[in-house]
């Protein structure tokens, strides 16, 4: 049968001459119509584009640095218009945020109707807790005090004022919102399928491969997709895409962590149990079963009881990951061969709820992992206890990620395209300079020249490192918050304002938070919301042209534009933390965990923070870190790193210097 083989490898070949030279030409056809459609011509992004149509040809996978400002998703988004037209399969996005998915979505749409593309058919695709659940808010109705706050949103759900977390004004907590949103869906049992979002895009994004041009997800749902068909259940998306363009790939390790990250809280469990029980009960109405589950049930209590004696005399906040002390006196394996023929016994089901009995089945089969890592029979996992939304949460996580991705993404079967403003380090070759998320992704394909920033940092900006501020340890926190308020206070005086604060820790921002408010101020000063829109609070921000103290999502993905923000502070350098029990393990397998772990990983968050300063070739602004370990006195190794890592070349620690380009610069109102 080998004729075969090469039959198709000549017909492959052939396909090939064909397509190289149409979709190069018809890429520089895109581009040249820019002039006429009022959009400006940008080299890097020319570039950009035809390194993805060559990966594409060449069936390869890509990485490519995009510097901010070349314009990054239309240079993906031109090649993948064009590889859909001629494939005929849909082109797959990954994102790392909800907010950037919606601004790829509209991007499509509008450089697609510019180039002439007249029908592209697309569908955003969010994660279940992102949708409200109608099943779950009429059921609250019955139950829960209609004068209730919780009451009223349950009905606006049920009246459809309501489809998902975005639609609500102002925002919403994670703790009210987790009342209401979709959770264990019903999907074909639910009365309200019909009229759901949740449930209308979960099956475009799993639609037939002719049926859906784009598919823009957020990273969390394509991995949960690759673990889905890793383990033979039915997947999330589309099986035949043409291409997969992963944007803000920096954030990809992370984002594989979580997705693979099994969380249970004992109510959740006991949830899982009893549907369990009561389909398999349906279908053989063996006694045994009862007593079984009735174990079962025993054995997560006992666990549980453990767990939270172990949180309440070990974490000390609420988002403290804590190890968990070993679990005695429950006879775990015998839980987890039980686990075992339940999942067995469901995997030979066959019933119209077959998606249901699909998520039990992966549900179950959680658990069965979950209890070997318990009892010590695998050792691939890490584990650790927290308190998440005011609930005991027990985690499992895999040790490493690089060989899954390897072989579920990097396979060699679609083309793989990563991309971010923020992946390389310091190096002399493309390979050195990718090696760090090479290593962390287990990455197989090729390395694409860097394509730089146009803007005109030398001229446009200035870095300042605040030299005499203590170090910061937990011994000393006060002393040195002290010192940063101070030093933050009088550089927010300097631009009057027009400052955005990015902190690593939550418990600083909100330290700093509770001082400025006891003060007069000659500025406005604004924090971050809770939930995941940040509109309402830059809005703000941008007409008070105050300060916004920031953390987590405003380190990527934000963009201000404008002399509303003209200073950037980076409180710390935002190093992990070493005792999280993932850096733990990366220190662990490490020659240099500073140099090989800790330095990395803080200068893609750091380019990452520090690239929401200058947003337009006319932006003038300020970077100041307010961490003297980075100052030259204190003789760091990776001090060198950094400033060869940020596009800030006038580098000062003399505050009168700043002074001065501030005042040069006409950074400061007028008049002030």
């Amino acid at each position: 049968m080998s004729w075969l083989s090469d039959l198709y490898k000549l017909q492959k070949q052939e396909l090939k001459k064909d397509i190289e030279p149409s979709l190069v030409n018809a890429i520089f056809r895109m581009y040249d119509r820019f002039p006429r459609i009022g959009l400006k011509e940008r080299i890097g992004q020319q570039d950009m584009s035809l390194d993805i149509a060559d990966a594409y040809i060449n069936g390869r996978n890509a990485m490519i640095e995009a510097g901010v400002g070349i314009g990054k998703s239309f240079a993906y988004l031109i090649p993948s218009l064009l590889i859909n037209q001629i494939s005929q399969q849909p082109v797959i996005i990954a994102t790392s945020s909800i907010q950037l998915s919606e601004q790829i979505h509209k991007d499509l749409r509008f450089i697609g109707s510019r180039l002439g593309f007249t029908r592209v058919r697309s569908v955003v695709g969010k994660g279940m807790g992102q949708y409200a659940c109608r099943y779950r808010a009429a059921d609250l109705l019955q139950t829960d005090d209609s004068s209730s706050p919780l009451s009223t949103l349950a009905r606006q759900i049920v009246n459809y004022e309501i489809d998902e977390r975005a639609d609500i004004k102002g925002g919403i907590s994670d703790a009210v919102w987790s009342n209401v949103c979709v959770n264990d869906c019903k999907f074909e049992r639910c009365q309200y399928k019909s009229t759901c979002s949740f449930y209308e895009m979960r099956a475009k994004i799993n639609a037939n491969a002719s049926d859906m041009d784009f598919i823009i997800v957020n990273q969390d749902l394509l991995i949960r997709d690759l673990i889905k068909k890793k383990e033979g259940t039915k997947g999330l998306i589309t099986e035949r895409p043409a291409l997969i363009v992963i944007d803000e790939a920096h954030n990809l390790e992370a984002k594989v962590r979580d997705a693979g990250t099994l969380e249970f809280t004992f109510r959740r469990t006991g949830r899982i149990l009893e549907d369990a029980l009561q389909i398999l009960f349906k279908q053989s109405e063996a006694r045994d079963l009862m007593a079984q589950f009735k174990f079962l049930k025993r054995c997560v209590s006992y666990i549980f009881k453990q767990v939270e004696t172990d949180l309440l005399q070990t974490a000390k906040q609420d988002n403290d990951r804590i190890k968990v002390s070993e679990i005695t006196g429950v006879p775990l394996k015998r839980g987890a061969q039980i686990l075992k023929e339940c999942s067995l016994s469901l995997s030979v089901l066959t019933s119209k709820h077959e998606r249901e009995i699909d998520n039990l089945f992966e549900d179950i089969n959680g658990l069965i992992e979950l209890f070997d890592v318990l009892a010590g029979v695998k050792d691939n996992y890490l584990i650790w206890a927290s308190n998440t939304q005011r609930e005991s949460t027990l985690s499992i996580c895999p040790k490493g990620i690089s060989q899954f991705l390897k072989y579920t993404l990097f396979n060699g079967k679609t083309s793989v395209i990563l991309t971010s403003a923020t992946m390389c380090q310091s190096g002399e070759t493309l390979e050195e300079q990718y090696a760090y998320l090479t290593q962390s992704l287990g990455y197989r394909g090729d390395y694409m020249e860097r394509q730089a920033s146009p803007f005109d940092y030398d001229n446009h900006s200035m870095m300042y490192i605040a030299k005499d501020i203590p170090y910061y340890n937990h011994q000393n926190r006060e002393a040195y918050l002290e010192a940063a308020y101070k030093e933050m206070m009088r550089l927010c005086n300097l631009t009057d304002g027009r400052t955005l604060v990015l902190f690593s820790a939550k418990e600083d921002m909100k330290y700093i938070h509770k001082k400025l408010n006891s003060e007069k101020l000659a500025w406005a000063v604004h924090v971050q919301r809770e939930g995941s829109s940040q509109d309402g609070v830059i809005a703000d921000f941008r007409s008070s042209k105050g300060v916004l103290l920031s953390t987590g999502v405003f380190w990527e993905g934000v963009n201000i534009e404008g002399s509303d923000l003209s200073q950037l502070i980076i409180f710390r350098l935002p190093f992990p933390v070493p005792s999280d029990p993932v850096y733990e393990y990366k220190a662990s397998m490490a020659d240099n965990p500073l140099k090989d772990v800790f330095v990395p990983d803080m200068l893609l968050r750091l380019r990452q923070g520090t690239g929401r300063l200058i947003r337009s070739e006319t932006d003038l602004g300020v970077l100041s870190i307010l961490d003297s370990r980075l100052s030259a006195a204190a003789k760091k190794d990776y001090r060198d790193k950094v400033l060869g890592a940020l596009p800030f070349k006038r580098v000062t620690e003399d505050f009168r210097v700043l002074k001065r380009f501030v005042e040069e610069k006409g950074i400061q109102r007028s008049g002030k």
